[in-house]
C-alpha cells in the first residue's frame, strides 16, 4: 500500500513547506505550520486554474485587451442599503466575496435577509447550510423581518454535490455558509483545514466565473481575529467583508478590506434587533446620540472610513495613579500612537502625565486608525486634566507632528459638510487646511500648534 504523501502548511499564510520547521518561512510566524496530506498533482492543477479569473478548463487563448468583448454587468442591489454600500453598489454577477466574524455576530443573519430580498426582486438563490439543518436555518428565517420563504435551501457539505445542484438550479446568487464545513473526497484530511479550505474555494470560485453565479462564502475567525484558512482564501475571492462589534452593543460594522469592484475601507453600519440586521442610515448620530456635551474629556472628530465621513466622540479620564506605575488603557485607539500624543503634550503643552492613570475610549466600537483624530484625541485629554468641558458645538480635525504642528488631512470638505450638518458649528484646524469651498453654517477656527491651543480652550 502506497503511502500517503504529506506536507506541511502555515495556518496564517498557507504556504507549503517539505518538512516542519518552527517558523514559517513566508509571513515568519512561529508554530503556525501542520502536517497535512498533500493535494494529488490533478487537484492542484485544478486548484491553480480555479485561482483564475479568466480560466476556463484549459480552452483559453491569450488576446489582446482590445480585442476583449462586452460591458461592466449591472450590479443586484438588495434594498440594504448599508449593505450594497459597502460592496460598491450591489452584488457584481460571478463575483465571490467573504463575509467573516466572530462567532454570533450576524453572518448567517445577513446573508439569510440578502438571499430573501433577492428572492423578493425575482433573483434566484441557493442557501447551503453545513453547520444547521433545514429546520435551523427555517426558525431563524421566521423570526426575521419579511419572508424567506422562497429561499431555496440544502443543507449539504460535499463540494462535488454543492456544485452538481447548484448547476442544475442555476441560482443567481449562491451562499454557502461555511467554507470552513465544506470538503471534498479528492483529498484526504477533516474538513477545515489549510488543504480542503483552499481547494474548495478555489473551485467555487471557478465556478462562479464559468456560470455567473455570484457566490458568498462565509468564514470563521481564529483567536487573533483573522479569518480563518490560509490567506490565500483572501486572495482567491474577489471581495472580504468583515463583521464587527464591541462588546455588549447593538451595533455591527460591515467592513470591506478588499474589494475588486469597489472601495476598501467602506463601512456600512448596522443595528441587531429580534427581527434581524436593521441597516443604520445616519450613522454619525448613532455614534453621538448619547453624547454628554457638558462633561470634560471629550472631544468630536470627523474621520473618514472609506469615502464617508463619520462623527465620531473620543471619551478621556485622566486620575491620579494610586498603584505602582500609571496605567495606560485604550479602546478603539493603537496605544503606541496615544503613548506620542501623551508624550508631544507633555513636551510641547506643558501637560505632565507622569503620575496620572490614563484610558481612552473610542465610543460607539468606532476603531480611529487615521491620524486626522490626534487633535481630538490630544484635546480629549487636555480636557480630563483641566476638568474642563469642550465647546459643545466643536468638531477637531488634524494631525499632530512630534513638535507639536498641527498638520492637515485629506477630504476636508467632505469632513466639514457631515460636521455642518450634524449642527456642529465651529472647527479647530490646520490653518493649511481650510477648503477653498467651506461648507455654510460652520466658522473655521485656526489652530497653528497644539499649545496654543490648549491655551485658547482652556486658558
Amino acid at each position: 500500500m502506497a503511502k500517503t504523501k504529506t506536507a506541511y502548511f502555515c495556518r496564517e499564510c498557507g504556504n507549503e513547506t517539505p518538512r516542519w520547521q518552527g517558523q514559517c518561512p513566508a509571513c515568519r510566524a512561529w508554530n503556525t505550520l501542520v502536517e497535512e496530506p498533500a493535494a494529488p498533482k490533478g487537484v492542484r492543477a485544478r486548484a491553480a486554474v480555479g485561482a483564475s479569473p479568466g480560466a476556463s478548463g484549459g480552452g483559453a487563448v491569450p488576446r489582446r485587451l482590445r480585442d476583449v468583448e462586452g460591458t461592466e454587468s449591472q450590479r443586484w442591489t438588495t434594498g440594504l442599503g448599508e449593505f450594497d454600500f459597502v460592496l460598491g453598489g450591489g452584488i457584481v454577477p460571478g463575483s465571490v466575496v467573504l463575509v467573516g466574524g466572530e462567532p454570533g455576530i450576524g453572518k448567517s443573519t445577513i446573508l439569510l435577509q440578502v438571499a430573501s430580498r433577492l428572492e423578493a426582486e425575482g433573483r434566484s438563490t441557493l442557501y447551503v447550510s453545513g453547520e444547521e439543518s433545514p429546520l435551523q436555518v427555517k426558525l431563524r428565517a421566521d423570526r426575521l423581518e419579511g419572508s424567506a420563504g422562497a429561499v431555496t435551501m440544502l443543507a449539504e457539505t460535499e463540494l462535488e454535490t454543492i456544485l452538481l445542484r447548484s448547476a442544475e438550479a442555476g441560482p443567481d446568487v449562491l451562499l454557502v455558509d461555511s467554507i470552513q464545513t465544506v470538503y471534498t473526497p479528492e483529498l484526504e484530511g477533516a474538513p477545515g483545514n489549510v488543504g480542503q479550505v483552499r481547494e474548495c474555494a478555489a473551485r467555487l470560485q471557478r465556478f462562479a466565473k464559468q456560470t455567473g453565479t455570484a457566490v458568498f462564502l462565509v468564514g470563521h475567525v481564529t483567536k487573533g481575529g483573522g479569518i480563518a484558512g490560509p490567506k490565500t482564501l483572501e486572495h482567491i475571492v474577489d471581495t472580504v467583508l468583515y463583521f464587527e462589534s464591541a462588546g455588549g452593543l447593538d451595533n455591527r460594522v460591515l467592513r470591506a478590506t478588499k474589494n475588486r469592484f469597489g472601495g476598501v475601507d467602506e463601512i456600512g453600519v448596522f443595528r441587531m434587533t429580534a427581527a434581524g440586521l436593521v441597516p443604520v442610515g445616519n450613522p454619525s448620530e448613532l455614534f453621538l446620540g448619547e453624547r454628554h456635551a457638558g462633561a470634560s474629556g471629550s472631544a468630536v472628530v470627523s474621520t473618514m472610513e472609506g469615502t464617508r465621513p463619520l462623527l465620531v466622540e473620543v471619551q478621556a479620564l485622566a486620575a491620579k495613579a494610586s498603584y505602582g506605575a500609571p496605567q495606560r488603557v485604550s479602546t478603539g485607539h493603537d496605544p503606541k500612537r496615544l503613548a506620542l500624543l501623551l508624550a508631544v503634550l507633555e513636551k510641547r503643552a506643558g501637560i505632565g502625565f507622569g503620575q496620572l492613570d490614563v484610558f481612552l475610549n473610542v465610543v460607539g466600537g468606532i476603531r480611529l486608525t487615521e491620524t486626522a483624530g490626534d487633535l481630538a484625541v490630544a484635546v480629549a485629554l487636555a480636557s480630563s486634566v483641566f476638568d474642563r468641558a469642550v465647546p459643545a458645538d466643536a468638531v477637531f480635525i488634524g494631525e499632530l507632528g512630534l513638535g507639536g504642528e498641527v498638520r492637515p488631512v485629506g477630504q476636508m470638505e467632505r469632513r466639514l459638510a457631515e460636521a455642518a450638518r450634524m449642527g456642529f458649528r465651529t472647527a479647530y484646524l490646520s490653518p493649511r487646511a481650510r477648503p477653498s469651498n467651506p461648507p455654510a453654517g460652520i466658522r473655521m477656527a485656526e489652530a497653528e500648534d497644539l499649545r496654543s491651543l490648549v491655551d485658547a480652550l482652556f486658558g
